[in-house]
């Protein structure tokens, strides 16, 4: 009787052990790729013109959300500290580097009369920082949330185009939205430091920076300025490949 309790108590101690030595813990790096989807939001924009006349005026367009995606490519850095035998808190900070372009350009009213047309959006350049905490489901294995800060690019440009007054103008804008992440996902060791990963991430993003922009001038040399308050929400499903150094 002893000694099976001697066994048992033994293979606990060892099982112990492996969560004490969680494969993840300390710095990593990684890259991934998968599915993203942008779902660009408040399009409303409010311009200002001045003709070569010197006359001033002013309005506003109006359209609706817009869709953006596509496979991203996603670049990740961070570290991962022991907090006890089950639980890791992660540091973490990635960057997307393919832009997701419109492949549908839309059309936007505005309060002159007119049409603006081929808009083409473009989401590019998102960061993220991040904290993951992640529970150790054995030396090789690990489940994670992610929660933290993002921000990204939202790029609008109009191609030279007729506009009410029979001007000919091309615009292009830049707004920069920040908002949050919130994320889940699962990691597992290969061999040797290398391991693979599964995440689903969830982004939003409010209003921006206001007069984010440009100025053009057309044709007949009008000066033209916008400002534009663009959201966004964006969901990724990764998988990718890293190691632990």
């Amino acid at each position: 009787m002893n000694t099976k309790l001697l066994i048992a108590f033994a293979v606990a101690g060892l099982a112990g052990t492996a969560h004490a030595q969680s494969a993840f813990e300390g710095f990593y790096g990684q890259i991934a790729t998968g599915y993203e989807s942008n779902t660009i939001e408040n399009l409303d924009n409010f311009y200002t013109y001045r003709l070569i006349s010197g006359f001033t005026g002013s309005g506003s367009s109006k359209a609706s959300s817009q869709n953006a995606s596509g496979m991203p490519l996603v670049f990740g850095v961070g570290y991962n500290f022991k907090i006890n035998n089950s639980w890791l808190i992660g540091l973490g900070v990635d960057y997307s580097a393919l832009s997701q372009v419109d492949t549908s350009p839309y059309s936007a009213s505005n309060s002159n009369g007119g049409r603006t047309p081929n808009i083409q959006l473009t989401v590019q350049d998102r960061y993220n920082i991040f904290l993951s905490p992640a529970f150790v489901i054995d030396k090789d294995k690990l489940a994670y949330f992610k929660v933290g800060y993002s921000a990204q690019t939202v790029k609008s440009l109009t191609p030279a185009h007729t506009t009410p007054t029979g001007y000919v103008s091309a615009v292009n804008t830049s707004n920069n939205v920040n908002g949050y992440i919130l994320g889940l996902g699962y990691k597992q060791m290969i061999s040797g430091g290398f391991y693979g990963f599964a995440e689903v991430n969830y982004m939003k993003y409010t209003k921006g920076d206001t007069n984010v922009g440009y100025s053009s001038i057309d044709s007949n040399r009008t000066s033209f300025t916008t400002a534009s308050d663009f959201g966004a929400s964006t969901y990724t499903l990764l998988v990718g490949l890293g190691y632990r150094f």
